[in-house]
């Protein structure tokens, strides 16, 4: 679904990423100390940042060229890191938003609040006021609602308490699933590789490691990190 072939990007004249390349696969997982280029690669996927050199494809198609609209309209999703949501806004006028104006809005709203129950159960309540566990499913939810081929997650679990991180965890394993590729940048390297189809490991914009995923190629990551 998403190939990044070769990708050297950065900001202004300092290069970040060199020559990074993630192969397609249902869920793939970028790992790497604080640094490494993880999320300016995630920026080069949904179009925020664009590459100096490399090509980046989806669905068969080189969209390095794309604004980042064209690639959602594609069938493209990011979840940024940090729980993002409309404070002010109750956890179903969050979601409304998206739907509004889609044929299915209110299919696709029950369909997420069906996914995490905890949204359901304070569907009236604040954004603000929500568990940050809360918050960071409600990011994804609304970022499904789109119906995407691809979600980007940045940091999904950070900061989250563990039983939401084992939701969450589940929630990408189902949705691959269902069929929605996701690319996931993680610190947690076991939610990650137990999520992960293939898995790649940067150090300072270098691909340092690269495998297929699954609990086995802990210890090998451990060791391509220096942990």
């Amino acid at each position: 679904m998403l190939e990044l072939n070769d990708i050297e990007a950065g900001y202004g004249r300092t290069r970040v990423l060199h020559g990074v390349t993630v192969p397609a696969g249902k869920v793939v997982a970028v790992l790497g100390h604080n640094g490494a280029g993880k999320t300016t690669l995630l920026r080069v996927a949904i179009g925020l940042i664009k590459p100096t050199k490399g090509r980046v494809f989806f669905d068969g198609e080189d969209i390095a060229s794309l604004a980042p609209n064209k690639r959602v309209a594609r069938g493209m999703a990011y979840v940024p890191q940090g729980q993002q949501a409309f404070s002010q806004l109750t956890t179903l006028e969050n979601l409304q938003l998206v739907a509004d104006g889609r044929r299915r809005g209110k299919a696709l709203i029950d369909a997420q609040l069906a996914r995490f129950p905890a949204l359901e159960q304070f569907a009236a309540r604040k954004a603000g006021l929500l568990s940050g566990g809360q918050r960071q499913q409600l990011a994804i939810a609304r970022a499904l609602i789109t119906e995407p081929k691809l979600l980007i997650l940045d940091e999904p679990t950070e900061g989250i308490q563990p039983t939401i991180v084992a939701e969450i965890e589940h929630t990408i394993v189902q949705l691959a699933g269902e069929g929605i590729n996701v690319l996931l940048v993680e610190q947690h390297i076991g939610f990650a590789l137990d999520a992960a189809e293939h898995y790649v490991v940067l150090a300072s914009g270098f691909v340092t490691h690269t495998d297929q995923g699954g609990s086995a190629a802990v210890s090998t990551v451990r060791a391509a990190m220096a942990i």
